[in-house]
C-alpha cells in the first residue's frame, strides 16, 4: 500500500470505543497500527435524486481503484464531523457553496485491518461537479436502481458498502447497527 505524501502525515484524533478522543497520530501511523479514528461518508445526490458514484484513484492510501457511492474521508485532529463532511464533499466533488450535509447515522466500522467511527451524511449537490483528480479516477450519477444493479458487479470500498447497507437499514426502519448520529 503506497502512502500518499501529505495525507499520510495528516494529524488525526485517535478515539476509543465510545468515540472519545484519547490522543493524536499521523494518518499513515493510524492505518499501520490500526488506531481507531473518525471518518465521514457523504452521499451526494443531484437535483433529480441520482447518486454520485466514482472510482477511487490507484494511489489512494486505502481501498485504491475501488468504487464508492460516498465522498468523504478522515476527520482531521480537532475537526468536527460536520466540518469534515462539508470540507470533504466540496473537495472531492470540486464545488464551493455546497449546503451543509445532513447527518443520518453513525456506526463503528471494524475489520482486522481497520477501525474507525463512521458518520454518514446526505447532501443535494445542484452545482456542476469537477471531481478532484487526485481522489476520483471516474464518476457518474446513478439512480438508486442503477446503483443496486451494480453492487454485485463492481468492487466497492468495504467501508462505503457497509455505510450504504446501514443507510438502507435506516431507510427501511430497521435502524443502524451502531446507532445513529445525534
Amino acid at each position: 500500500m503506497a502512502v500518499e505524501g501529505r495525507s499520510a502525515d495528516e494529524l488525526l484524533d485517535i478515539v476509543d470505543e465510545n468515540d472519545r478522543v484519547t490522543g493524536q497520530a499521523p494518518r499513515g501511523e493510524a492505518y499501520r497500527k490500526r488506531l481507531r479514528h473518525r471518518c465521514v461518508f457523504v452521499m451526494a445526490r443531484d437535483p433529480e435524486g441520482r447518486i454520485f458514484v466514482h472510482r477511487r484513484t490507484p494511489n489512494k492510501l486505502v481501498f485504491p481503484s475501488c468504487y464508492d457511492m460516498f465522498v468523504g474521508g478522515v476527520v482531521g485532529a480537532g475537526e468536527s464531523y460536520d466540518e469534515a463532511a462539508l470540507r470533504e464533499a466540496e473537495e472531492e466533488l470540486g464545488v464551493h457553496g455546497l449546503p451543509q450535509p445532513s447527518p443520518v447515522l453513525q456506526f463503528l466500522y471494524e475489520t482486522p485491518e481497520h477501525t474507525w467511527w463512521s458518520r454518514v451524511y446526505e447532501v443535494e449537490c445542484a452545482l456542476p461537479v469537477h471531481p478532484q483528480a487526485e481522489e476520483v479516477a471516474w464518476h457518474t450519477f446513478l439512480t438508486e436502481d442503477e446503483l443496486k444493479r451494480r453492487l454485485p458487479e463492481w468492487e466497492w470500498v468495504p467501508d462505503g458498502l457497509e455505510a450504504y447497507l446501514q443507510l438502507q437499514a435506516v431507510r427501511s426502519g430497521e435502524g443502524a447497527v451502531g446507532g445513529s448520529a445525534d
